[in-house]
């Protein structure tokens, strides 16, 4: 999900109030995960906040990843070329990426592309957004 923080006044101007605005929201299954992983966008995806420099949590240490998580934020423009380079990939080598298509049809490349390329446009149009992962 993409959020943006807007101001409202009804004072002209005098007081204001912020506000949050979903401007995105989509869902695809975690069946993907390999897919992404292989096209080097599970992280962006999935985990954004694991692509920050200074996390350093050990994978099966939840309560600190949640903690890093909330206090981390995570901005669209940060994920763009990341996400840019993984659908590069997915589209050059479609038959290499569909071999990870899930064996019950929950998460093949045939609908994670097009999720994906969706994904991307939402982060361009809304660079400047807040990127919020609910799992």
């Amino acid at each position: 999900m993409l959020y943006r923080t807007y101001h409202v006044s009804y004072d002209k101007g005098e007081t204001l109030e912020k506000r949050e605005e979903c401007v995105y929201d989509s869902n695809i299954t975690h069946n993907l995960g390999r897919m992404a992983n292989k096209a080097g966008i599970y992280e962006a995806l999935w985990r954004p906040y694991q692509l920050k420099k200074e996390y350093n949590i050990d994978k099966d240490d939840y309560e600190s990843e949640y903690e890093f998580e909330q206090n981390n934020t995570v901005i669209a423009e940060d994920i763009i070329s990341i996400i840019e380079i993984g659908l590069d990939k997915l589209k050059t080598e479609p038959e290499y990426f569909k071999k990870f298509d899930s064996e019950n049809g929950w998460g093949i490349y045939d609908h994670f592309v097009p999720f994906v390329e969706e994904y991307l446009e939402a982060l361009k149009k809304y660079p400047k957004s807040t990127v919020k992962i609910s799992r």
